[in-house]
């Protein structure tokens, strides 16, 4: 790990936070795969307009391993503070989970910030997943077996869904959640101690967070701050994958133990020795590879796959 920032170091690229939203997107994509696994080929790989609320269309990209009837599936939510990445960033991780786990992954690109503010992301991904939910079997999905998961950013929208899901009465398999960002302000131990020299650092988390978010009320939505909902009681079991070396570790935490102390079953693994963004740096951080499999374990349990 200690190589990689050292060699993203030499490397120059400007600190996204100094970019304007869509200098960063471009700089964000072309390295998006820089050290990733080799991306798997997929039997199927589709183009899909998912329709919202206020009469959007959404693009989002079906992957899957066969072309099997009534697969699994899994709606995968990116990374990038609410203002950076895309389905096409995360290609190659979602084409992993879905060959590894043997299921479907349906990437959406939901709307960014500063465009799309809050709660834009959040409202354009329960969208996605009700509609997912509508419309599996005309994708050959099975509509009884349905996970939601996202990293960061994402896995804050993937938390959103899964109590919102808990709600509308729609029985989810797993919410999937790598370093998913739960809290209102960056005030954890953690937050200080990896402040800064890490891939992510606060002048970053204030940047992304500063595209979407207005202000202190929008801050301590539940919808933005998993942490602060008032209820998590019967929500989706979670698999939880954190980095110890990261800003978000210990919300991370909290939130996993925010989802025990209201019965819900939670399997929690922290990856020693690794930043944020690890499990795009498959190439280079076995950890990465590592959580690959166990996420795709866990997506295999929820799903009765043998």
């Amino acid at each position: 790990m200690r190589g990689v920032l050292e060699r993203m170091e030499r490397a120059g690229r400007p600190r996204l936070h100094t970019l304007s939203p869509e200098q960063a997107r471009a700089v964000y994509a072309l390295g998006a795969d820089i050290l990733e696994v080799p991306r798997a080929a997929m039997e199927r790989v589709e183009t899909l307009a998912i329709p919202t609320r206020d009469g959007a269309q959404l693009g989002a990209r079906l992957v899957a391993p066969s072309r099997a009837a009534r697969l699994p599936v899994l709606l995968y939510l990116h990374g990038g503070g609410f203002t950076i990445g895309s389905s096409a960033t995360h290609d190659i991780l979602c084409r992993e989970l879905a060959r590894l786990a043997g299921c479907m992954v349906v990437s959406l690109d939901y709307r960014l910030a500063p465009e799309h503010r809050f709660p834009t992301a959040s409202n354009d991904a329960w969208d996605a997943l009700t509609w997912l939910a509508a419309h599996a079997q005309e994708l050959g999905a099975d509509s009884q077996r349905i996970a939601v998961g996202g990293d960061s950013a994402g896995g804050t929208l993937a938390t959103v869904n899964a109590i919102l899901a808990r709600d509308a009465g729609l029985p989810l398999a797993l919410q999937l959640l790598f370093y998913p960002g739960c809290a209102a302000h960056q005030d954890t131990p953690s937050h200080k101690q990896f402040a800064h020299g890490l891939v992510l650092d606060e002048p970053a988390i204030s940047w992304f967070f500063g595209q979407y978010v207005r202000d202190r009320a929008e801050r301590e939505d539940w919808r933005f701050a998993p942490l602060l909902a008032p209820d998590v009681e019967g929500v989706a079991p979670a698999w939880i994958g954190l980095a110890e070396c990261d800003p978000l570790v210990d919300e991370g935490i909290d939130y996993a133990d925010k989802l025990r102390a209201a019965g819900v079953p939670v399997d929690l693994e922290i990856y020693r020795g690794v930043t944020h963004e690890f499990i795009k740096m498959g190439r280079a951080i076995p950890a990465a590879r590592t959580a690959h499999a166990d996420a795709a374990a866990a997506l295999r349990a929820a799903f009765n796959l043998v």
